[in-house]
């Protein structure tokens, strides 16, 4: 694999520059994820999380996907902290020498992520505050 980004941040993420580095000559696909804070009803959202815990596990998710998918190269980006509507939460990139195996990684990423890395988002609405339960 690739020398990667992974982990945790609380500053915004550059989706054009990290996609423009993440591409390499033996590297045929790319297949990013973009999340965002949609308009759900909520001011903002606010993502707690046990940074070092979350950013291992990130790391253990990318070598799981490099060996179950034959992934060149793994890229993820999660914030945590306050985010408005319409900031990205997370960022993934996932290449492969083919679409298919590009495809299938970015998905088991994401839904391993949803699936156990520590982070709670709490909701911020006019009518007040709560914490999100489970999983997407």
């Amino acid at each position: 694999m690739t020398m990667a980004v992974i982990g945790m941040t609380t500053g915004p993420i550059d989706v054009g520059a990290m996609i423009e580095a993440a591409k390499q000559p033996e590297t045929g696909a790319l297949v990013s994820f973009v999340g965002t804070v949609r308009d759900d009803g909520i001011e903002c959202l606010e993502l707690e999380t046990f940074e070092d815990a979350a950013s291992a596990d990130l790391r253990a998710i990318a070598d799981e996907a490099v060996a179950k998918f034959g992934l060149r190269s793994v890229d993820i980006v999660h914030r945590h902290g306050k985010l408005a509507v319409g900031e990205t939460i997370v960022l993934i990139i996932a290449g492969a020498g083919h679409r298919k195996e590009a495809f299938s990684g970015c998905e088991y990423i994401i839904d391993r992520i949803k699936e156990f890395v520590p982070i709670w988002k709490k909701e911020y609405t006019k009518s007040g505050t709560r914490w999100v339960e489970g999983h997407d």
